[in-house]
């Protein structure tokens, strides 16, 4: 993993930290790679449930380095997109940690996740207008299928900040925190690492994809998916673990 780009793995909890804080964590090249090669490794190592991502020194992401991308250089990997995830989330769930400023690209980033813990002072925001820019890396996309389109509308054509508060009451963030963002965000994690592995990712997938599913088709389409948790060993140990009165040991099988 790159220097831009920290990770620490505890407990089920894969924590991303994006470490550029000279350059209030500013996505480059660097950044995006290394963001995917962690979403990489979340998705691909068993003892890992849940990941979370935040930024170093306060910030959480300033959005595109401009310096970087006027000496020609873009913060996206090939079918992946900005910071190496937005177009490609990963199918285990992620909760974005925000301290300070997610603006622009670092909102985009914030918003991909499923889950958004914020400290009390945090700051959202899509000023792309404002520069006679467009939110390109998924904000105009995602924000009407996360909070009502008029909120959308306002947040992109605007492009005034909105505190933490008034994203928790718009829809786009879940908890609000007086501590570091990243502490709040880790005791959320540890609640959904406790639960099967299986059923959490299931969970997730269903809750994404049902929003492409006509009426007539999504309990057949649900089913595809979790139909096989019910078979699984993980739903075994779970009933049994449930009767003895003791804490599941998954497999994740």
């Amino acid at each position: 993993m790159s220097e831009e780009v920290l990770t620490e793995a505890s407990d089920g909890i894969l924590t991303i930290t994006i470490n550029r804080p000279d350059a209030k964590n500013a996505v480059n090249r660097a950044v995006a790679e290394g963001i995917a090669a962690a979403i990489e490794t979340l998705e691909t190592d068993d003892s890992l449930v849940i990941g979370i991502i935040t930024g170093a020194g306060g910030t959480f992401c300033s959005g595109m380095d401009l310096k970087a991308f006027l000496q020609g250089e873009l913060p996206v990997v090939s079918g992946k997109g900005f910071a190496g995830f937005v177009e490609a989330p990963p199918a285990k769930p992620l909760i974005a940690a925000v301290d300070g400023y997610a603006l622009a690209g670092g909102m985009e980033v914030a918003i991909a996740c499923d889950l958004v813990v914020a400290n009390t002072d945090a700051q959202f925001g899509i000023p792309e207008a404002k520069r006679g820019l467009a939110a390109g890396a998924g904000a105009l996309l995602r924000l009407p299928r996360l909070i009502p389109q008029r909120y959308a509308m306002e947040l992109a054509l605007t492009g005034d900040f909105v505190s933490a508060g008034r994203a928790a009451e718009m829809g786009f963030v879940n908890r609000v925190v007086d501590g570091p963002a990243l502490d709040g965000a880790k005791e959320l994690a540890a609640k959904i690492a406790e639960n099967g592995p299986l059923a959490v990712r299931a969970s997730k997938e269903v809750i994404v994809k049902t929003e492409d599913w006509s009426h007539d088709e999504m309990w057949a389409e649900q089913q595809k998916i979790i139909g096989g948790i019910f078979q699984s060993e993980d739903a075994r140990e779970g009933a049994m673990a449930f009767a003895q009165k003791r804490k599941p040991v998954w497999k994740g099988k």
